[in-house]
């Protein structure tokens, strides 16, 4: 992707690609739905991750948003035959201490009576709006048919959607990627026209069906994390989905390390907003759309960041499972931090809360740099 815009918030300057103007929708009892401008005017979301996205590391980032700004932020992964069993705030997964800050539950979903028991409970622990897993294309989810897998059943997929709109009170949406180049049987793979028009009218039975919004990851199943998000392919996407009349905001998510790759996506697709992954939690500063400090400011950034982590998890978690969520985040941050191995290793070697945060300040006590780009695909 290329830009030719110098501004480095072009996001903020026009609020007409944040503002669609769409027909406001209902729910199940009449009710008007919150629009996703306002439950986040925030140009820029953290994307839902498998142990990442906990309360601790929410709580951390969303210290970076600029004064008065507001996000809706997601959790982690929650299937919806475990919830209906499950208590607020029994595992750093459903902990919702947050909910005031705008939560947005995502959920692996493909059966009526667990949704039905899924939802009322998600909203009653303080979701203001719930996500539908399309996009998840780890082994274990196909097999069960969840994630992207429901991406091979369009009219079932949307049945999904409508499910989950039946039981709700807040907005739903779904997070998808690209679908399939390759037929079930792997036999034949769809020209690039044939894929535009299937991954077309999936998105439109998904909206048909009540979606408030979508985000989509333009890779496909295939591809998983290989490869580069086609971006010029969701341009086409939005094109024509607001040329046949959908109005509802479509999120952007994939391949972003720097500021400039939110700027470009922007640009090229005309998204709603922009979603980011793995980057914004080793660049928290990410969150804020804004120029960035130079690479030894982000490092003393960064440090900081690990340490706010460190204190919400010494405050909600028992200590070996915080120390487990603390190392699981560090694996992910270090690929942009220069010593990044080294200090991997004194977080395996700490044993305590205690010893993390010793480990931690010795660390940055030092300047740390923080690497422009790294060969992570996100």
């Amino acid at each position: 992707m290329t830009s030719t815009n110098s501004d480095p918030h072009p996001v903020l300057r026009d609020p007409s690609i944040m503002k669609l103007h769409q027909e406001k929708l209902v729910n199940a009892k009449g009710v008007p739905l919150a629009t996703l401008d306002e439950l986040c005017p925030n140009s820029v979301m953290l994307a839902p991750m498998v142990g990442l996205t906990h309360y601790a590391v929410r709580k951390a980032i969303s210290e970076f948003l600029p004064e008065g700004a507001r996000a809706l932020w997601p959790t982690e992964m929650l299937n919806s035959r475990r919830v209906p069993s499950q208590h607020v705030n029994q595992t750093p997964e459903i902990n919702f201490c947050d909910a005031d800050n705008g939560l947005c539950p995502q959920l692996l979903a493909n059966d009526e009576e667990f949704i039905r028991l899924s939802v009322p409970r998600l909203e009653h622990w303080g979701a203001r709006a719930i996500d539908i897993n399309m996009g998840c294309a780890v082994a274990r989810a196909l097999k069960h048919n969840y994630g992207v897998a429901l991406m091979g059943d369009p009219a079932y997929a949307a049945e999904v959607v409508r499910m989950t709109v039946k039981y709700a009170t807040v907005p739903v949406s779904v997070k998808l990627r690209a679908g399939f180049r390759e037929s079930a049987d792997k036999s034949e793979v769809l020209s690039e026209e044939a894929h535009f028009e299937n991954l077309f009218n999936f998105i439109a039975g998904l909206f048909e069906a009540g979606a408030s919004w979508i985000t989509i990851h333009p890779r496909t199943a295939e591809q998983k994390r290989r490869g580069d998000a086609d971006f010029e392919l969701l341009a086409r996407l939005i094109s024509k989905l607001r040329n046949e009349g959908f109005q509802q905001p479509i999120i952007a998510n994939g391949d972003v390390q720097v500021l400039a790759d939110i700027q470009n996506i922007f640009e090229v697709t005309g998204c709603s907003r922009v979603m980011v992954g793995r980057a914004l939690i080793a660049k928290p500063w990410l969150i804020a759309n804004d120029i960035e400090p130079d690479p030894f400011t982000q490092g003393e950034l960064y440090g900081k960041f690990l340490k706010r982590v460190l204190d919400e998890c010494e405050g909600h978690y028992p200590e070996s499972l915080g120390l487990r969520k603390m190392r699981f985040l560090t694996t992910y941050g270090k690929p942009w931090v220069h010593y990044g191995e080294y200090l991997m290793g004194r977080m395996m070697a700490a044993t305590t809360y205690s010893e993390t945060r010793i480990a931690l300040n010795k660390f940055f006590d030092q300047p740390q740099k923080i690497e422009s780009r790294t060969m992570l695909r996100s």
